[in-house]
């Protein structure tokens, strides 16, 4: 078999600094690394996904909100991540873009306010998804 790309990962243990639920739309992707970074996130497991926050906020199925918890408890397993990022943005598609909101950019962002508040409602204290507990 023909090699197109080397890469050796660290043999160190991997920890996470946080996991980062966002939208795939590529048309973020520079904004959301300069906000990690300024946030002091050099490591990130990323779990992008149409809609990003829409996943846990406003899911279309109950499939849709068990696989972002089941990414999320697999960042916090595998790579010890103690902080979850939920992000969203203008003119996301999965909720319609702009023109959902007849072009509005206030009513936008306080319907995607509150869409991050209630993602954020699965948090260590009301979600099963985020407690930590000993594996063997």
């Amino acid at each position: 078999m023909r090699k197109v790309f080397h890469f050796d990962s660290p043999a160190d243990p991997y920890v996470a600094d946080a996991a980062v639920l966002c939208c795939f739309d590529h048309r973020i992707s520079t904004a959301v690394r300069k906000f990690l970074k300024k946030q002091g996130i050099e490591r990130a497991d990323m779990i992008t996904v149409a809609g990003g926050a829409k996943t846990l906020a406003s899911p279309r199925n109950d499939f849709e909100q068990d696989f972002i918890l089941e990414q999320v408890r697999m960042s916090v397993h595998l790579h010890q991540t103690k902080r979850v990022m939920v992000i969203t943005h203008s003119d996301c598609a999965t909720y319609g873009g702009l023109d959902h909101f007849q072009g509005d950019r206030q009513a936008e962002a306080e319907h995607h306010r509150s869409e991050l508040l209630r993602a954020g409602n699965f948090s260590p204290q009301t979600s099963p998804a985020f407690r930590l507990s000993p594996t063997s």
